[in-house]
């Protein structure tokens, strides 16, 4: 180990960390506002870097089907929840929410994708065709059991990752892609050289995060989330919707993953149950900030990124089980310092 190394390695536990960080953000955000622990959010991730390298290749990505089956379902559901309560003015308008939208966008990428596009372009069909999967899996999977407990929510949870993995291995094989780099430029530092893609990353990240802070402290529907996350009855009595708040975190946490998987396809080979592994870092980093502090949590996810680096050079076999452990001091702790509270009670 020499300076050199140190800051390589540095860079990359930076890089994987900053990724980390917005997993964790995620993983926060939808369990203060539903409660749930997203353990899918890792396959959005998957989703994203594979749709996107689907899109290079000039193939139709698997996702558009996903998405035409999702909404399909989400449809049937929303126009049968209309006619039992006697409400069948709704019906056109679900309609065009939740078949009409989905299938002029699986048309628009249908006649897009052969193409040879932009990357701007490309990275805004892959959010367009990723991020309206995550209302719509609350709305399939978590919404029916919004007041279920946290341990019934966590089973469904579980549920839905097997499902999305084995969805992932459906639509887009066993086989792993990999993007090419954002930019080939390089910055060079004398003893280290940070590579375009590197930066790419902190700063998208970094930008991304701010973007969240602005969006939580400064509109509407940021304040809306805020108060549904301290007090969902006291945010009932004041008119904001729960179920329209765990529709919206869905939506962010979708947006997240799949951004995520943009920045990290050309760093590393995703296949289609790649995201899980970086999923459970970020909830790792999600954990350390006790699934409530989001500065903590993307602190403890940064550390997680240069904790996994530096131990791929002392411990390389052993450095996802490093990683992991770093977990059990941070629960032994917390359980020692806060006052078990039953859920009744809250």
């Amino acid at each position: 180990m020499n300076l050199q190394i140190a800051l390589l390695l540095g860079q990359d536990g930076l890089t994987n960390g900053s990724i980390y960080a917005l997993l964790a953000l995620a993983l926060v955000l939808v369990f203060a506002v539903t409660r749930v622990i997203f353990i899918p959010q890792g396959e959005f991730v998957a989703y994203g870097a594979l749709t996107l390298a689907s899109l290079q290749l000039g193939n139709r990505p698997g996702t558009l089907w996903l998405l035409l089956g999702a909404s399909a379902l989400v449809a049937i559901i929303e126009v049968g929840t209309a006619l039992r309560i006697g409400r069948p003015r709704r019906i056109p308008r679900l309609l065009g929410v939740y078949l009409v939208a989905p299938a002029a966008l699986a048309a628009l990428v249908w006649w897009l994708a052969p193409l040879k596009l932009p990357l701007p372009v490309q990275i805004l069909l892959t959010l367009a065709l990723v991020v309206p999967l995550g209302p719509m899996l609350y709305r399939l999977a978590f919404q029916p059991l919004a007041e279920a407990s946290v341990l019934v929510l966590l089973i469904v949870s579980v549920a839905v990752h097997f499902a999305l993995s084995g969805l992932g291995l459906l639509f887009f094989g066993a086989e792993g892609s990999r993007t090419p780099a954002f930019s080939d430029q390089s910055l060079d530092l004398g003893v280290v050289n940070l590579s375009g893609q590197n930066l790419w990353v902190v700063s998208a990240s970094v930008v991304l995060i701010f973007g969240l802070a602005l969006f939580f402290g400064r509109t509407l529907y940021g304040k809306a989330l805020r108060a549904t996350a301290i007090n969902r009855v006291g945010a009932r009595l004041v008119g904001i919707s729960t179920t329209l708040a765990g529709k919206l975190s869905f939506s962010l946490a979708a947006l997240i993953g799949a951004f995520s998987g943009v920045l990290v396809a050309p760093i590393t080979t995703i296949y289609y149950d790649s995201g899980f592994l970086i999923g459970l870092k970020g909830f790792v980093g999600a954990i350390i900030g006790g699934l409530a502090s989001y500065p903590v949590a993307a602190a403890g996810a940064i550390l997680v990124g240069f904790l996994e680096s530096y131990s791929s050079f002392w411990a390389s076999a052993f450095k996802e089980v490093i990683v992991f452990t770093l977990i059990i001091p941070v629960l032994v702790w917390r359980s020692l310092k806060t006052r078990h509270i039953e859920e009744d009670e809250e």
